[in-house]
């Protein structure tokens, strides 16, 4: 698939890297420029780092410095949608949904990566995600972008079947590893997962594959 600039739009720091690094390194390895759309800056987050260095006041300096980080590693671009954490749900969603038109218009997007609405496990990405489809349901048919969707919930394939893509981003590891470990505050239960389990473990062989629904438009 042949895409010209693919747009992420994710609501918190580190959901790219968690959820769609290896796709974002394989795009980036094919000259594809990639922007990170970021909902909010995680302010509300419980993880304070392991030990604690950050708190309640400080945590959403640490996490905008962990995604600078991250879309270094990542070589992509950031913007910051500048909404607060665990409150996206509670946003007029035709408000968020014209925001996101009017990026989308300017980033003319061929593809665009989200969560899958209901399927999402947090508020916040349940709600973004929503509001991008919005967003891309009203942009002219000719020049709207393919929609990937990202379904985190322990039984979504029970209801949604198949995703329609399933990548293989063992070539792209070390980088989505790169990307996780930059968000310090956040990475440490994963890493311990990672660490303490040979490369065949569980935890490890579902972080290699990063599966897409297909968004349809009717």
């Amino acid at each position: 698939m042949s895409n010209q600039h693919v747009v992420v739009i994710f609501p918190h720091p580190d959901d790219e890297s968690f959820g769609a690094s290896g796709t974002i390194s394989k795009f980036r390895a094919e000259g594809i420029p990639v922007t990170y759309l970021c909902g909010t800056l995680g302010e509300m987050g419980r993880n304070m780092g392991s030990p604690v260095f950050a708190n309640r006041e400080t945590l959403s300096s640490y996490r905008k410095q962990e995604l600078t980080e991250a879309a270094r590693r990542l070589d992509i671009d950031v913007e910051l949608l500048g909404y607060r954490d665990k409150t996206l749900e509670f946003e007029p969603r035709e408000e968020v949904a014209d925001y996101l038109l009017k990026r989308l218009k300017a980033l003319q997007p061929s593809l665009v990566i989200t969560h899958y609405p209901g399927y999402a496990v947090h508020p916040d990405h349940d709600a973004l995600a929503a509001a991008a489809v919005s967003a891309v349901g009203q942009m002219d048919e000719s020049l709207r972008p393919e929609v990937w969707m990202h379904a985190i919930s322990n039984h979504h394939e029970e209801d949604l079947g198949e995703p329609d893509y399933i990548l293989d981003i063992e070539p792209y590891w070390e980088q989505k590893l790169a990307a996780i470990q930059a968000h310090l505050s956040q990475a440490d239960g994963m890493m311990s997962l990672i660490d303490n389990h040979d490369k065949k473990s569980e935890q490890t062989a579902r972080l290699k594959l990063e599966r897409f629904y297909k968004w349809k438009f009717t």
